[in-house]
């Protein structure tokens, strides 16, 4: 007898903590504008979907993960934006904000 149950997809986990978090105001109003989730993109940065990053910014993150370095994500919003997320090396905080914001 066949076992129909389905088991749900398992989501990834955290590689890393995120310490306190916090977001620029022009980061949050930029996500409002799109109806983007600060969250889901949290999720991304903390479960290691770098996909909109080069495969060497992508390597440089893995690296940083198991060294306690600074963890830098990037994400297309539309086609001209960007919100960038930073873990920083102590995992002490991670920051949500615009590129201009740096």
């Amino acid at each position: 007898m066949a076992d129909d149950s389905k088991q749900p997809p398992t989501k990834p986990k955290p590689l890393f903590d995120l310490g306190q978090f916090g977001a620029t105001p022009g980061a949050l109003s930029t996500l409002a504008q799109r109806d983007i989730s600060p969250l889901d993109l949290i999720y991304k940065h903390i479960t290691g979907d770098w996909s909109d990053m080069s495969v060497e910014d992508q390597q440089q993150n893995r690296l940083a993960i198991r060294s306690g370095m600074r963890i830098f994500s990037s994400y297309k919003v539309d086609a001209s934006t960007k919100i960038w997320i930073i873990t920083e090396a102590d995992r002490s905080s991670t920051t949500l904000l615009l590129p201009e914001e740096y």
